[in-house]
């Protein structure tokens, strides 16, 4: 397996491993890493991973990705990271061995409406079961190498908690996490800047995430000071990160259906288009996905694009801050590897279209008069359908899914949700990809229902433990800096 950048040019651009790709997030040109083609799944291997366990079905994908990686090697990575053990924070009456418990939620006439419950990880939240597996195979790659690795990131909430505790403790790996300053629930902030690892460097930002993302963007691109410092990123740029989330698909689909002829739909909350991209590769390999629905809250960048062509990304002023913190995202990373494979791989338009989003912060592919092309009409042949939830709409959407079915939801699986409601089909079940506990947003919780939301044990008191946390204003070179002086290089 070979991977490419979505911007080559000349003869097709360089083409590396998986291995040669793991420790690195942008390509040298700005791209993202993709397989220069996608594996394919036969019904029958589908039915002969009915069996498997979460940690069997995750080596069968991986190896598929990973074929530089000796398979006895790739099995004890993958049998290492999802245990019980890891993945111990379910649900009363879950088994944590399941690792993904699926839960009917609705069934009737026809319509069945089905929650994949994510969140049992360390952090609470459905970024542990691909960045779990990204600790393992980067301590494992750094070993053979026997180099190391500082790791840049972004988060809009959950993406730091799961990386930091991936990576803590873990040999020849420092991580240093951007944040937007006070953009975070309080639960979410105090699960990072609380940690008090030496490896650990949590750096608030005076922005929203967007201005983290262009940082880490601005770093990885002096490619200098990234190969000085021995840069690596953890955000779904990273492609291990990506494929790590289409074994859950697989999974969900598993353990929705009889056989591997059925179809079945996907919602998921998104804002960074990472976790659904997964769910996009995942029906590129053969998975029998009928439609993956885009749910965003209020900064609806991605509704706009998957309901005009039109994809216009926000300044900061334009960025809101809403009850689902971790979806307040403008500019979303992933979107390039499917307008990738909607423009046919065409390399050269793709980095043409986001060299323009710098310039002039969109572009339009719907086909109209002074378009830049004619592609929307295709985003149908490949499943894509999108939806809008606002406070509003979660807060109702909570207070139903408690009193219908007894399950306190978050406020991103409440966009979910209700959206998903709004895109169901008869004979087709619909999927909900859960984002995090309950718990990690209380505040809207406690509005919706009049009480705190459960938390699992250890968690009781996290908000009263003492913080650890640079502040920072939107500054690359300030940035770059702290990390040449806490590495000392």
């Amino acid at each position: 397996m070979q991977y490419i950048s979505t911007r080559a040019t000349g003869n097709g651009g360089e083409k590396r491993t998986f291995s040669q790709i793991l420790l690195e997030g942008l390509a040298p040109d700005g791209g993202l890493y993709m397989p220069v083609s996608y594996p394919s799944v036969s019904e029958q291997e589908l039915d002969a991973w009915r069996s498997l366990s979460y940690a069997g079905l995750a080596f069968e994908i991986l190896k598929k990705f990973a074929d530089d990686i000796p398979e006895a090697d790739l099995r004890a990575l993958t049998e290492k990271t999802y245990t019980a053990e890891v993945y111990k924070n379910v649900r009363p009456g879950d088994d944590a061995a399941v690792i993904t418990p699926l839960r009917t939620l609705e069934d009737k006439d026809g319509k069945k409406l089905m929650l994949m419950g994510l969140s049992n990880g360390p952090t609470l939240a459905f970024k542990d079961m691909a960045m779990q597996m990204l600790g393992s195979l980067f301590e494992y790659e750094l070993k053979r190498q026997d180099t190391e690795l500082n790791i840049l990131g972004a988060t809009s909430g959950d993406t730091g908690s799961a990386a930091e505790y991936a990576m803590r403790g873990r040999k020849g790996i420092r991580v240093f996490m951007l944040s937007p300053y006070q953009k975070m629930s309080a639960f979410q902030t105090a699960q990072m800047f609380s940690l008090q690892d030496p490896n650990i460097f949590n750096i608030a930002v005076k922005g929203v995430f967007d201005d983290c993302q262009d940082i880490v963007k601005a770093v990885s691109n002096d490619l200098a000071f990234k190969a000085r410092q021995k840069i690596g990123t953890v955000n779904s740029i990273n492609w291990a990160r990506v494929v790590a989330q289409v074994v859950y698909y697989f999974r969900a689909y598993l353990m929705a259906t009889g056989n591997s002829r059925q179809k079945v739909s996907f919602t998921v909350p998104s804002g960074n288009f990472g976790n659904i991209c997964a769910g996009h590769i995942a029906r590129m390999m053969g998975l029998p996905i009928d439609r993956l629905v885009v749910a965003t809250n209020e900064n609806d960048v991605l509704d706009e694009f998957f309901r005009t062509g039109v994809y216009r990304v926000r300044g900061s002023a334009e960025t809101l801050h809403t009850s689902s913190p971790s979806m307040d995202i403008s500019k979303a990373s992933n979107f390039e590897r499917f307008i990738y494979d909607l423009l046919g791989r065409d390399s050269q338009r793709v980095a043409q279209l986001f060299r323009q989003i710098e310039v002039k912060g969109s572009f339009d592919l719907s086909g109209r008069p002074g378009s830049d092309g004619d592609e929307f009409a295709k985003v149908g042949q490949f499943g894509f359908e999108s939806g809008k939830s606002t406070h509003a709409d979660r807060i109702q959407t909570i207070r139903f899914v408690e009193k219908a079915f007894g399950i306190t939801i978050d406020t991103h699986t409440a966009d979910g949700v209700k959206v998903a409601r709004e895109h169901q089909q008869a004979d087709v079940p619909m999927i909900v990809l859960e984002t995090a506990q309950a718990a990690k947003f209380n505040e809207t919780i406690n509005e919706a229902l009049g009480r705190d939301a459960d938390r699992p044990a250890g968690f009781e008191h996290l908000e009263e433990l003492p913080q650890r946390f640079t502040l920072m204003p939107v500054d690359a070179a300030e940035v770059k800096q702290y990390i040449a002086e806490k590495t000392g290089l």
